[in-house]
């Protein structure tokens, strides 16, 4: 029986239907069993929560079965309705069918019928329609006719005041002419409208020649001739082709032209003092004959810049070898001012284009290298207003000079040249630092001569782009390269201190200096420190050397960052097409090996101060110690070499704080290695000499954490990056002491510990720190077979579980606390 009933509710839900949304949408109802997600056991389970529920479940079947009947109910009187609907609908289409059809035809009637009423109109309107076309063609006509008889008139009229000179009532007729002619445009074909536009034509063809043949006559002697007549004459010119007006003018301003003067460049003033006062008799004798319009004032002036620009390149070309800088900034300073002047006094409208170029009056001699000395620019970006837009006038001389601009360029080769044998002199006189250096500490200042050799750069960028900002600008930069590529040489390389007597140079060539710093590693740089140093003995910088290093170095740093502005700033002024080519990088790069060299070099001499306490570290009898004291002297000795030397190295490199930073990661780089190399051969090594060592360890651990903020009044936190180096390398060196106190009665664990104190030890370093611990070869020979089958079990099993350095120096900490207890 319950099978049954099962099965019956597994058809039930089998069959359950869900209606679309919009279904539902259109029918909503709350009802549970409506619901899209209708669950037959959860209605169920709702009904009956739990056993004392089921009490009443003939009252919940008995309303279940009334519900079934009246839905049955409403089902029947539906699909009962939905019957007699159907037959009822197929009688209202038939009825629709026959409206349809009675309207169809009553449609057609209608048009028909309003076809023949257009048939109608159209026959009543033909006669009106015929009156208007008409009455249009008739009034044109009239029109016409009016247009022509005052045409023929006006033109009979002209023909006559043409003779008479009478060019004041001449503008008035042929405008009025020139207007009835453009109405007449579309007569042309009609012999006698085509003749009298010919006649017109012959008129101004008349007109044109009379009034220019009259201007030549009163311009070919002293005396002016019909001053009136001319002013009226050149209204008609207005009015006429603008080709007689543009051949007049022409004309004119070559009689105006033809006495300009040509005086050479050191006189070149007298060009333009010759222009300004012609310009100004001419206004004040001729101005009121033109028209304002004409401009022609400004077009003599724009011919006088044609031809004096013109008049100059074929002068200079065939004098070049008298031209020398003064005499070329001279011309190209009073061409500009000239220039200036004639873009206050005019507008020039006249010119088609503007030419770019000269916006502001260059200096008449180069820059002076000795001027203040300031930061060049940086300022500049903030305080230079926008630059505006150049007049029409600008360059429209000045182009001649710039073939010739090499010759500024050339004298700015030698001015630089004297300005840095100058430098290298002083830097003889005065080593770099050695200012700085009296006895007390302080920070390094960037060489003065580096401030002034950019403060002239600057002096020279602004007054080239004065000149031109074309091709000119990428020779200036060329220029600037050379001189970069010698300061970063000459003044800065040859001046480091001399290691053991030679010094780490840049190269015989400018080409291999970038490829030498670039081979140049750590570690290759610690080999070749160390052959300098014999054993026993240091070679230490003096602090008037340590000094001259941070000076150098600072300085650099400055020539560095300047040398980058210095490149935005020259593609910045410089056009499009030549400032792509600009590229300052490799003289940043020299910088750049500069300052890694200085930090090298410092490197090297903390170093060289702490080789003899690393020798003495190796020469205690640690087999022999009995007990665990205070810090050993040999670390006594490097803390307090790193307290006394890294305050004075900071302090000088303050004004570089990054490199400073990288100074300690590389020492300690460089130191923590050769410590742990140190450690190894220590041997024979007893338990209480490692736990010494181990103490010893802790000490330089500690002061090498704190190094960057030694003797620093505000205690500063050291970087991350830092402290990662120092942890990680001196972590080894922790866990080397730890292996070498940790008993060998059990290869097996010792080989284990091993590993797991130090995954990535290597055998011939295993076998190291068996020497350290004093066993025999022969005892060495069954840890070594243990520790590479420990290898080969790592390689099959996937590795053993490898505890942390940070934990294991945790480990070390407590233990040094119980050794300083037992203390």
């Amino acid at each position: 029986m319950e099978t049954h009933e099962e099965d019956d509710i597994d058809e039930l839900m089998s069959n359950f239907f869900t209606f679309p949304p919009d279904v539902q949408a259109v029918l909503p109802s709350n009802d549970p069993l409506d619901q899209p997600d209708f669950n037959v056991v959860d209605y169920i389970n709702q009904l009956f929560p739990n056993e004392q529920s089921l009490s009443n479940i003939d009252d919940v079947i008995n309303e279940f079965e009334y519900k079934k009947r009246s839905i049955d109910k409403e089902i029947r009187s539906v699909v009962r309705g939905q019957t007699n609907g159907d037959q009822d609908g197929r009688a209202a289409l038939e009825e629709a069918q026959k409206t349809i059809k009675q309207l169809f035809v009553q449609i057609k009637e209608i048009k028909a019928k309003a076809e023949q009423s257009e048939e109608t109109v159209k026959e009543i309107t033909r006669d009106i329609k015929q009156l208007d076309f008409a009455k249009r063609n008739l009034t044109a006509s009239i029109t016409a006719l009016n247009k022509l008889h005052v045409l023929v008139g006006e033109v009979d009229s002209l023909r006559i005041l043409t003779e008479k000179k009478q060019y004041g009532e001449i503008v008035l007729k042929l405008q009025a002419i020139m207007e009835v002619m453009q109405f007449f445009s579309k007569y042309m074909d009609i012999p006698q409208i085509k003749e009298l536009s010919d006649e017109v034509n012959q008129i101004e063809i008349e007109l044109a020649q009379q009034i220019t043949t009259d201007f030549k006559e009163a311009f070919s002697g002293q005396n002016l001739k019909h001053f009136t007549q001319l002013t009226e004459g050149c209204q008609v010119l207005s009015v006429l082709d603008p080709k007689v007006k543009k051949d007049l003018l022409i004309w004119f301003v070559n009689v105006q032209l033809q006495n300009q003067d040509i005086a050479w460049l050191d006189k070149i003033d007298k060009r333009y003092t010759w222009i300004k006062k012609h310009l100004m008799d001419f206004e004040q004798k001729f101005g009121s004959i033109f028209p304002l319009d004409w401009e022609v004032s400004e077009r003599i002036a724009v011919q006088f810049c044609h031809n004096t620009r013109e008049d100059l390149s074929k002068l200079m070309q065939k004098r070049r070898v008298e031209i020398d800088v003064k005499l070329l900034l001279y011309a190209i300073q009073r061409t500009s001012n000239f220039e200036s002047l004639l873009a206050k006094r005019f507008t020039g409208i006249t010119l088609k284009t503007s030419s770019p170029s000269l916006t502001s009056t260059p200096s008449t001699s180069p820059p002076n290298p000795t001027e203040e000395s300031t930061n060049p620019f940086e300022e500049s970006l903030e305080k230079e207003e926008p630059k505006p837009s150049p007049s029409p006038f600008a360059n429209l001389i000045g182009k001649c000079f710039e073939p010739y601009l090499n010759i500024y360029i050339e004298s700015l080769d030698r001015n630089l040249a004297e300005l840095m044998e100058k430098f290298v002199l002083d830097c003889k006189n005065q080593p770099p630092g050695s200012k700085d250096f009296d006895g007390v500490e302080g920070p390094s200042s960037v060489l003065s001569s580096c401030a002034d050799l950019f403060v002239f750069y600057k002096k020279c960028m602004l007054q080239c782009t004065q000149l031109s900002t074309g091709s000119i600008m990428l020779n200036l930069s060329e220029t600037f390269q050379k001189y970069l590529r010698e300061y970063a040489l000459k003044l800065l390389q040859n001046n480091l201190p001399k290691i053991g007597g030679g010094s780490l140079s840049l190269g015989s060539s400018m080409s291999s200096i970038t490829r030498d710093f670039r081979d140049l590693s750590t570690a290759g740089l610690i080999q070749n420190f160390q052959s300098f140093l014999k054993e026993g003995e240091t070679t230490r910088f003096s602090k008037e050397e340590q000094s001259r290093i941070c000076c150098i170095l600072t300085t650099a740093e400055y020539c560095l960052e300047t040398t980058q502005q210095l490149e935005e700033k020259l593609k910045e002024k410089t056009d499009k097409n030549y400032a792509e080519k600009i590229n300052l990088s490799q003289e940043q790069d020299l910088f750049h090996n500069v300052i890694s060299n200085c930090i090298q070099l410092l490197v090297q001499d903390l170093e060289a101060a702490c080789d003899p306490a690393l020798t003495a570290m190796i020469k205690v009898p640690w087999g022999s110690i009995e007990s665990v004291g205070d810090q050993s002297a040999y670390a006594s000795t490097i803390i307090a070499h790193l307290k006394q030397t890294i305050p004075t190295i900071r302090d000088r490199l303050s004004s570089c704080r990054k490199y400073f930073t990288q100074l300690c990661v590389k020492f300690v780089s460089s130191f923590i290695p050769k410590l742990v190399q140190q450690l190894y051969k220590c041997k024979p090594l007893s338990a209480v000499g490692a736990e010494q060592l181990l103490l010893d360890v802790h000490m330089l651990k500690t002061a090498l954490l704190d190094l960057p903020s030694t003797g620093c009044q505000v205690a500063r936190k050291a970087p991350a990056t830092y402290t990662k180096v120092v942890v990680k390398g001196m972590a080894k060196a922790e866990m080397i002491l730890k292996i070498v106190m940790s008993t060998t009665e059990c290869p097996k664990s010792f080989a284990e510990q091993c590993r797991r104190l130090l995954p990535e030890l290597q055998l011939p370093e295993f076998q190291k720190v068996l020497e350290m611990k004093g066993l025999r070869k022969q005892e060495q020979l069954g840890l070594v077979e243990m520790f590479k089958a420990t290898a080969a079990d790592n390689l099959e099993g996937g590795g053993l579980v490898v505890e942390s350095p940070e934990h294991e120096a945790g480990k070390i900490k407590r233990l040094e606390k119980l050794i300083k207890k037992r203390m």
